[in-house]
């Protein structure tokens, strides 16, 4: 179920845990004031196992491999004989 913040203009801001289908909430639960509910980022929450990687058999397809050692880039040398830039006057 997903958690919405509400706020009460007298208590501050409260968390309430309700289903999707419910009413919003219309009144603060400790006082009674009138409340708005506000708008957040949702943050997704895994529970169970199989959701990280150190819950996996280590069966050779969850583990890093070594692609091998990459080729190297040569940079081109320039000649050291070659004229530099000049600007016309």
């Amino acid at each position: 179920m997903p958690n919405y913040d509400y706020r009460c203009p007298k208590c501050g801001v409260f968390e309430v845990e309700q289903r999707i289908k419910e009413e919003p909430h219309k009144t603060c639960p400790k006082c009674g004031s009138p409340v708005k509910r506000l708008i957040s980022s949702s943050g997704i929450v895994f529970k169970g196992s199989g959701f990280y990687r150190t819950d996996h058999k280590k069966d050779g397809l969850h583990e890093s491999k070594p692609i091998g050692k990459l080729p190297e880039i040569k940079k081109e040398n320039k000649p050291k004989d070659m004229p530099k830039e000049t600007k016309s006057s």
